[in-house]
């Protein structure tokens, strides 16, 4: 059973870690993917997370964001037990492999303003057109933002979900696998906003397949296998040929309806935590 804990004062959260996960276990189904994973992650920290194909790494994310339920064990983000309780404005998530363009027609502005909804808050605040432009300037995409996202490319579409997570301003910001399949400006791009938001104090919990153009800014590497942790601390060695030039990448990746590779959700994904970030609505 999973336990729960009542909610902390204000003082104890400001002092708390950003995300604390203890002996987290889930079940997808009859798969058993996390297996009494132990996780910290110290505000201002930045910390890569790695691991084969299938090591439970986008699992565990989406569990720390209340997208999936944890089948025992115990997770606080912000200090707050996982659930109503936590602040998810002050929590940004972009989820793997997720395009921006839909089926319902939307530009980049559209798409970035819906990441100041969430939770009860079902209008958008005062001053969100400045917000959603200014966060589109951090990922180097002001000048389209009233382009409609089915224009833009793969790798633009990706910043325009890095620009919807930072329209909130989050003091955490949870990645899963924020440039793969984006071309090196991004990526170069990317790492400097992330750069620039480091520097200012944002802790960053990002799942990575390599370092990349971020390896500068991690401070900690924690390496999943078959769902448990068996590396935390300095990043690892690659292997040979790894990062060889030519050297392909697979990435066999969960069902769709777990990953919402088709599209933005239109509404709250199914077992998520109301209010967790990339469960609300578009405007």
């Amino acid at each position: 059973m999973t336990s729960v804990a009542t909610a902390p004062s204000a003082s104890t959260t400001a002092s708390a870690p950003a995300v604390e996960a203890a002996g987290v276990h889930v079940h997808l189904g009859a798969s058993h993917i996390l297996r009494g994973v132990d996780l910290t992650v110290a505000r201002g920290e930045v910390v890569a997370l790695l691991g084969a194909n299938g090591s439970g790494k986008s699992t565990l994310v989406r569990t720390l964001v209340g997208v999936i339920p944890p089948s025992a064990g115990t997770v606080r983000v912000l200090g707050h037990p996982l659930g109503n309780t936590v602040p998810w404005g002050d929590v940004g998530y972009v989820p793997q492999r997720v395009s921006a363009a839909t089926t319902v027609p939307s530009t980049a502005a559209e798409v970035v303003a819906s990441g100041l909804l969430h939770g009860r808050r079902l209008r958008l605040p005062r001053g969100w057109r400045a917000r959603v432009h200014h966060a589109l300037e951090l990922v180097g995409l002001a000048d389209r933002a009233h382009d409609a996202t089915s224009r833009l490319s793969g790798g633009q579409q990706q910043r325009v979900l890095i620009a919807r997570a930072l329209v909130r301003e989050p003091e955490l910001l949870v990645l899963d696998e924020p440039v793969a399949g984006v071309d090196r400006p991004s990526q170069e791009a990317f790492a400097a906003t992330m750069a620039r938001l480091v520097d200012e104090g944002l802790t960053v919990l990002v799942v990575l397949h390599e370092l990349g153009e971020l390896a500068p800014l991690v401070t900690r590497c924690v390496v999943l296998r078959h769902g448990r942790v068996v590396h935390d601390g300095a990043p690892p060695r690659p292997h040979g040929g790894h990062d060889a030039v030519g050297h392909e990448h697979v990435h066999p990746h969960e069902p769709a309806h777990l990953t919402g590779e088709h599209g933005l959700a239109s509404g709250p994904i199914p077992g998520a935590v109301p209010g967790a970030p990339g469960t609300e609505a578009r405007p």
